[in-house]
């Protein structure tokens, strides 16, 4: 019976263990079997438990289903025990860390799937904001040591912050399923979330973007176009920048235009309220007084939006060359 439901569940029942088998195993000898056998029939919850702890010493992510009193010693001690919510009894409940309210095997595979969305959000919006900040920075202290004029002020500070902040917050949560979300190995478990590639990875995002900004700073400097004028021109290309890392953050295994064909009504709304923000900088004479901006022309308007392009490109060309770093 247990050989004919693998079949139709997909699994290889080709090596079947047995219950009476199991019990004349030593633990040396069942942790070797487990590394052929995918099904086991006629078991007794004792020897449920004796799998379980024998997966778990040879280092594997275990988990349990399981309904009934019996099922508790293996669903407690399984990394994950998962429960049947409708018929499963309380002890079971109790035991687990699911508990699949509709009994739906399905279910779990839609948590796996949430879960790696989850995850994957995270690690966006993480080395999104790492990312950010290194531009940000940068500009802030490069006037000091060449003795160049001051670029920001904290209400400029301020105002990037009012773009970043729903991007870590709304944008990134709002993103959805990747591609191959279900297509991917499982990852290690000690693996660290923000670990030395994806910290190298933002720094060589934020890189580029200050050098990028910071030669439009210079070069403007160096052409005597007014302090003002300067300001306005880097504040804007800082922000368009910006606006650049999130799209290159929003997929960390995918294309730009599978990223660009991606819906994300959240970032439509940010996106929207950055242009506003940018227009009334330019044409509300209040703000232009407080940010002590001076006018831009349509060859700087041009110059800073070709500047957020130039960086998203040159992201996406060296997104590649990233990922065969990765850790298999």
């Amino acid at each position: 019976t247990a050989r004919a439901i693998a079949d139709q569940a997909g699994l290889k029942a080709a090596d079947l263990l047995t219950g009476d088998e199991l019990a004349a195993l030593s633990e040396a000898e069942l942790a070797t079997r487990l590394k052929t056998v995918s099904v086991f029939a006629r078991t007794m919850p004792e020897q449920k438990l004796r799998i379980v702890q024998a997966l778990k010493a040879n280092r594997e992510i275990v988990a349990m289903t399981g309904d009934g009193v019996n099922d508790a010693p293996s669903l407690k001690a399984a990394h994950i025990g998962i429960a049947m919510g409708g018929r499963g009894t309380d002890v079971a409940r109790e035991a687990s860390s699911i508990v699949l309210l509709d009994d739906d095997f399905g279910s779990i595979v839609k948590a796996v799937q949430l879960g790696r969305r989850i995850y994957d959000n995270l690690r966006k919006a993480m080395g999104f904001i790492f990312a950010v900040h290194v531009p940000i920075a940068g500009l802030a202290l490069l006037p000091l040591p060449f003795g160049l004029p001051i670029l920001f002020g904290p209400v400029h500070i301020a105002l990037l912050e009012m773009v970043i902040d729903p991007v870590c917050s709304l944008v990134f949560e709002a993103e959805r399923d990747e591609e191959d979300i279900m297509r991917r190995k499982p990852r290690d478990p000690d693996a660290p979330m923000f670990g030395g590639p994806l910290i190298a990875w933002s720094l060589i995002q934020g890189g580029l973007a200050f050098l990028l900004v910071a030669g439009i700073y210079i070069t403007a400097l160096n052409r005597g176009m007014p302090v003002t004028e300067v300001r306005a021109l880097t504040f804007f290309s800082l922000v368009l920048s910006i606006v650049a890392l999130i799209f290159a953050n929003r997929s960390l295994s995918g294309s730009l235009f599978s990223t660009l064909v991606r819906p994300n009504g959240v970032l439509l709304k940010v996106l929207l309220a950055v242009a506003a923000m940018l227009a009334a900088t330019l044409l509300w004479p209040w703000a232009t007084l407080l940010l002590r901006f001076g006018p831009l022309h349509r060859s700087d308007l041009a110059l800073s939006v070709g500047a957020g392009f130039a960086l998203l490109i040159l992201l996406e060309i060296a997104k590649p060359f990233w990922r065969r770093l990765q850790p298999a």
